[in-house]
């Protein structure tokens, strides 16, 4: 199935949980996250790969940033499974400079709920 052929309402859903992703990434809301992520969920950053359990302990503690917002997102259904690719900019807290990262994250329809089942950022800092 073609992304134009996907239910627009999938893209809608999709959209709202890459923003949740965001919200919940500068919050440190591993409440939040909980919910968006799969039980096999795996993230890497540059040189650390973390399991959902090691992503959650990790994302509790208070940001190292601000200001994070999202932009050039891209969300392609590719049946029950979509990657959403973008970009995001963000100010340093320690020395207030710009950074700037590209994402992408994995999300599959499981028992008819998209959850987060894998994410890699290439961003400085992380």
């Amino acid at each position: 199935m073609s992304d134009t052929e996907q239910p627009s309402e999938d893209f809608a859903i999709l959209e709202q949980l890459n923003l949740d992703y965001v919200d919940a990434d500068q919050a440190s809301d591993a409440v939040r996250f909980r919910e968006l992520l799969a039980e096999d969920f795996v993230v890497q950053t540059p040189g650390v790969t973390r399991n959902r359990e090691e992503f959650l302990e990790y994302i509790a503690k208070p940001r190292p940033f601000k200001d994070l917002a999202v932009h050039d997102v891209k969300i392609r259904v590719l049946s029950d499974v979509a990657l959403i690719h973008g970009r995001s900019t963000y100010t340093v807290l320690a020395d207030g400079s710009e950074q700037e990262a590209l994402y992408t994250d994995a999300y599959q329809k499981r028992k008819g709920t998209w959850v987060c089942v894998s994410a890699c950022a290439i961003a400085p800092g992380t």
